[in-house]
């Protein structure tokens, strides 16, 4: 009886070793995408989203990075459109952009409606707004002290126009 259950445990180690060595196997000739061709990075992502929102003619984006301001994202991208069309038309181009990429929102709201967007990439959030939602709204006079990314020189600015912050 001894000689069996001895048996029986080896025949167990056996199998697991099987199974492990089969899985093995497999993981490696699995094509596992490369961290390099992924986003993650939450400055490249914010700066993807921006492109996909201008290709559709958004209108006024700014972004602003709250890195040193919250802990709930690193950049807000604020931006809006002259119909409900075409502020779904920049959410759907900007989803599909980072869908290219292997990202995909946490959340998205407002999409149905088309009066303000708001699109959950963790450490980016997008609003899309339609223009008189927007300045109702007045996001960007609620994060005034926000440093802003200036899109023509690339230049990050601490709240006010003029005082230049060095990124890098």
């Amino acid at each position: 009886m001894k000689f069996v259950a001895e048996n029986g445990i080896l025949l167990i180690w056996w199998y697991f070793f099987v199974v492990i060595t089969i899985f093995s196997g497999i993981m490696l000739t699995l094509k596992l995408p490369i961290k390099e061709d992924m986003a993650t990075d939450s400055k490249t992502k914010s700066l993807l989203c921006l492109k996909a929102a201008i290709e559709k003619k958004a209108l006024d984006p700014v972004l602003l990075e709250l890195k040193e301001i919250t802990s709930f994202t690193d950049y807000f991208l604020i931006c809006s459109g002259k119909s409900d069309r075409q502020v779904q038309a920049i959410a759907q181009a900007i989803e599909e952009t980072l869908k290219k990429k292997g990202i995909r929102p946490l959340g998205q709201e407002g999409t149905f409606e088309g009066k303000w967007i708001l699109m959950d990439y963790e450490d980016v959030v997008v609003h899309i707004f339609l223009e008189l939602i927007r300045k109702f709204y007045d996001l960007e006079g609620l994060w005034i002290d926000a440093p802003r990314i200036d899109l023509q020189k690339g230049v990050i600015f601490e709240g006010t126009i003029g005082s230049e912050k060095r990124s890098g």
